[in-house]
């Protein structure tokens, strides 16, 4: 039987990936006491990047919260792993850092990293809510606009 956030996975959409290969000399997570911190998360499908660009030039705020919705799941798929496949074992997602490749003119980070932390109040209702940052980036790896990582809480 599914359980409680994998319903509301369901219910929403979402199919969640096995969690992305690290694409450089990390570990996609390190677990310590109750705590799990997921390393930082970019907006791959199937090993590639779903989003390129910059915000504020060649890529505007609607799709760049779409790619931090992206990196979202991606941070959720990696969570699963963590927690050995039970999504109802997370307690709470503590902190989220976004990270936005953008022009130096461009104001909205916040606004980006909000299709991020939707994402986690929508999945995980209360657990989800967290505390936060939101700045810009000259380039992320593989030329993505998007980057997240994550604390979280598991039982």
């Amino acid at each position: 039987m599914a359980g409680k956030i994998e319903s509301r996975l369901k219910e929403l959409g979402i199919e969640l990936p096995a969690g992305p290969a690290p694409v450089a000399n990390y570990v996609p997570y390190v677990q310590s006491g109750q705590l799990v911190f997921i390393a930082g998360q970019i907006p791959l499908v199937e090993g590639k990047p779903a989003y390129v660009g910059i915000l504020g030039d060649t890529v505007n705020v609607k799709e760049g919260q779409a790619a931090a919705r992206l990196c979202a799941i991606n941070v959720i798929s990696q969570i699963k792993a963590a927690c050995g496949g039970n999504l109802d074992s997370v307690t709470q997602c503590i902190r989220l850092g976004g990270y936005v490749s953008s022009t130096q003119a461009f104001s909205e980070h916040p606004a980006v990293v909000n299709g991020a932390s939707d994402l986690m109040v929508e999945v995980f209702g209360d657990a989800g809510r967290h505390a936060r940052f939101a700045v810009g980036a000259g380039s992320l790896p593989l030329g993505v606009p998007v980057e997240i990582d994550a604390i979280f809480e598991i039982s």
